[in-house]
């Protein structure tokens, strides 16, 4: 049953289904979405069909916990159900995520805390959320920056990790971070999807459809979920298990009434005792060394307000300086307490902050700058190369540094290579950096370090993109003390945008707030090749957004082209073929005002994608054609290949494939550069298509080999797949079983580890070769040309 655009509509927004499948039809309609443009004429029966999949769900919901899905579907089978009625998915891996970060080596004191969280695991206790400020299965717990939330929650999560067979996930919300940049809900979830093994295809495009799959995913699993640093109530709402068998631990310095009024376990968390401040001074300092001075280890405790992170800084002090007797760190310390005002907080920042002075005070002159200029950073942690950038030394020059600010304690090293530290520190650098650098120097950094971003992210792009002169980027030189990193090949560029994720999407709303509106516009675009290949559509849409808006208030009418292309792109991606025209449309205009031929012929291959999706193929020939007569006019020949091959596309869907050989030909006779493999590869896809549909089994084969090298080559691994499946069919239509089953097999493995539905039809077709005919017929499955 094929089903109606508006009905997946419906489902999108919650119409006309019961509440409770509310979120898994969000989920569906997105799924059905994308399903549609692969296989606009499915194979399997009730693959659109909303009701099938809804009763797959109720049935799902009656198998015991932990029983496999293949026994689920043979299952529905002896119950008379057929397993393609229902298109049942095929087996999943569970991935087992273990996202805590390292516990201290001790927890001091909190013993009265500890047993109330363990309390939250008694057999008769009903699981949900803890508040450090905590719900019923969610514990909060609250109390003042710097009181040991992070440290209390971590600690006990290791604790208890075994009672969470399933996994352990966590994430640093950022609630209360000194740029007023939190990290959103949707960024959050991602990553907890990203930490399920939820595919790039199987990815949801809008929140609520992530909040459902990832609330589907937990079903019946045993996780435990820890919101570290949380705003308020609705900064964490989207991100708590649905499931009763979890247990979400929060973090916030807020009280989350919100959530306490909802049933969580509410945990405040206060100062240390005056006896828990000893334990911590015993166990930094050693027991002897505060043993033999309990009047100077008693004054510590009181300049430091009792509170464990300024008790912490203090003992690095004096484990830096170990032959000091403690009454001269004392005797320091009580000469740094001012008049001090920087941090809210009453009493125990003004406590604080005198304890981070006394500590920067006995810091070298280059550890003491780089804390300083750290509070600029836009992002929530840095490398060791981004931030020899933000201080114009060398790498070895800022290892020294960084090192230096480990020690005392104001940083931390929380991944290898990666350095953050406590937003009350975070604060406080900021504010030393006000007073002690000229506007000029910490402008210089800010630009520095953005400079790094830019310039690495450029070198990431021309590695990623294969469509280099549309999205090439003419960025000025770096400017002096900047020092970029340099990456050799797309493996290394792929892992460093991985990595440096989170800070680029803060740098470029950074830099649209602050008005640096060049980097605001440039690094979306540099971006962009990763993000496709990532299919983190949200992040793309949401910096391209911020990309028009800075290239519109430089009157960069070729910019804004670039960026009209670049969203046009993703809503094609996504199905959204209304916003995507519209963008079209005016990247087009935008290009002809400029009289760029080149960028009118990619805005007209937009538009034959676009048609190509909705299986208007005449629309897609003439617009295809119109890039191809563009793209010759300019001489473009990565314009004429991508055009060529939307054209041979469009005539083999369309049933000449004499035509769609003649044009690919052509296509792959012009690619020639490494950086045009994806566009070769498609080529030989649709080649191998169109010799298929002649009857020549032989050739396509050979073709669809090229396609798959060539996809392989460039890590195009879902693309790589389907041409294996393709590989596989033409070989047992020229009856060399061997090698069919040999190229599903390997369609398999990738649709497996990328976790997507097509793994099924993979299952299907090896287990066709040992009976029955394969039951798809060459015409229902052809290659599709992308806009890529």
């Amino acid at each position: 049953m094929r089903v109606s655009s508006q009905r997946i509509s419906d489902w999108r927004n919650g119409a006309n289904v019961p509440a409770r499948f509310q979120p898994l039809a969000a989920v569906l309609a997105v799924l059905i979405t994308e399903a549609r443009k692969k296989h606009p004429r499915p194979s399997t029966p009730g693959l659109y069909d909303m009701d099938s999949w809804l009763a797959l769900w109720r049935s799902a919901q009656a198998v015991p916990v932990g029983q496999p899905v293949a026994e689920r579907t043979s299952s529905g089978a002896a119950d008379g159900q057929s397993p393609s009625s229902t298109c049942v998915p095929g087996e999943r891996r569970q991935t087992v995520p273990r996202q805590l970060p390292p516990a201290t080596a001790r927890l001091v004191g909190r013993q009265a805390e500890l047993a109330m969280l363990s309390r939250l695991l008694d057999e008769d206790a009903a699981p949900g959320t803890a508040v450090i400020s905590a719900i019923s299965a969610i514990s909060a717990i609250t109390g003042t920056a710097g009181v040991g939330k992070t440290s209390l929650a971590v600690w006990w999560a290791h604790q208890v990790a075994h009672h969470f067979p399933d996994g352990q996930l966590y994430v640093n919300l950022r609630g209360f971070d000194p740029s007023g940049q939190p990290m959103a809900p949707a960024d959050a979830v991602r990553g907890f999807l990203d930490a399920l093994a939820v595919s790039v295809e199987r990815m949801p495009t809008s929140l609520d459809a992530q909040v459902g799959l990832y609330r589907s995913l937990l079903a019946d699993r045993r996780v435990l979920v820890l919101l570290d640093n949380a705003r308020d109530a609705d900064h964490v709402r989207p991100l708590l298990p649905g499931s009763p068998t979890c247990l979400a631990l929060v973090t916030s310095r807020n009280q989350l009434s919100g959530l306490t009024a909802q049933g969580a376990q509410r945990l405040a968390l206060d100062l240390f005792t005056e006896a828990e401040g000893h334990e911590l001074l015993a166990c930094r300092l050693g027991a002897e060394r505060t043993t033999q001075a309990p009047d100077a280890v008693g004054e510590l405790v009181r300049l430091c307000a009792r509170l464990p992170l300024a008790l912490s800084i203090a003992a690095s002090r004096g484990v830096t300086q170990p032959n000091f007797p403690l009454s001269a760190l004392v005797d320091e310390l009580r000469e740094a307490a001012g008049p001090w005002d920087l941090l809210d907080g009453g009493d125990t920042a003004t406590n604080a902050e005198a304890v981070f002075s006394w500590s920067c005070r006995h810091l070298s002159e280059p550890a003491a700058r780089m804390f300083r200029l750290l509070g600029l950073h836009p992002g929530p942690d840095i490398s060791l190369p981004a931030a020899a950038s933000l201080a114009a030394v060398t790498p070895g020059q800022a290892r020294r540094a960084l090192r230096e600010l480990s020690r005392a304690s104001l940083l931390a090293e929380h991944v290898p290579g990666r350095y953050a530290f406590h937003d009350l520190l975070r604060a406080y650098a900021t504010e030393l950096s006000r007073r002690l650098d000229s506007e000029a120097e910490r402008r210089s950094a800010i630009l520095r370090v953005l400079d790094h971003y830019l310039h690495t992210a450029h070198d990431a792009h021309q590695l990623l993109s294969p469509v280099q002169d549309l999205l090439s980027l003419s960025v000025s030189p770096p400017r002096s003390g900047t020092t970029p990193e340099r990456l050799s090949d797309g493996e290394q560029a792929l892992a460093w945008c991985e990595t440096e994720h989170p800070v680029l999407l803060s740098a470029i709303s950074y830099a649209g707030a602050v008005g640096l509106d060049v980097y605001a516009r440039d690094l979306p675009l540099a971006l962009f090749a990763f993000l496709s290949r990532r299919a983190r559509w949200y992040d793309q849409i949401t910096t391209q957004r911020e990309a028009l808006a800075a290239a519109l208030r430089l009157r960069d009418r070729n910019g804004a082209a670039r960026v009209h292309f670049c969203l046009s792109h993703v809503h094609t991606q996504i199905g959204l073929y209304d916003e995507a025209r519209t963008y079209a449309e005016r990247s087009l205009a935008l290009y002809q005002e400029t009289g760029d031929q080149a960028g009118q012929s990619f805005a007209c291959c937009l538009f034959s994608w676009m048609c190509g999706q909705q299986d208007r193929h005449r629309d897609g020939l003439a617009h295809a054609r119109r890039a191809l007569e563009l793209a010759r006019a300019c001489g473009h020949r990565v314009g004429q290949a991508m055009a060529l091959t939307l054209i041979g596309s469009h005539h083999s869907r369309s049933g000449d494939p004499q035509q769609a050989i003649r044009c690919c030909q052509e296509a792959i006779e012009l690619c020639r550069s490494p950086g045009e493999r994806e566009f070769e590869a498609y080529a030989w896809e649709i080649l191998g298509y169109a010799h298929q549909q002649l009857g020549d089994c032989g050739r396509a084969a050979a073709c669809y080999q090229q396609a798959v090298t060539l996809f392989g080559t460039g890590g195009y691994r879902f693309a790589q797949a389907a041409g294996l499946t393709r590989l596989g069919e033409a070989h047992r239509v020229a009856g060399r079983l061997d090698a069919a089953r040999e190229a599903w097999q390997q369609s398999l493995d990738i649709y497996a580890e990328l976790d997507v539905p097509e793994a099924d039809a993979a299952r299907v077709k090896l287990a066709h070769l040992f009976g029955a005919p394969c039951s798809l017929p060459v015409s229902e499955a052809p290659p599709h040309a992308t806009g890529h």
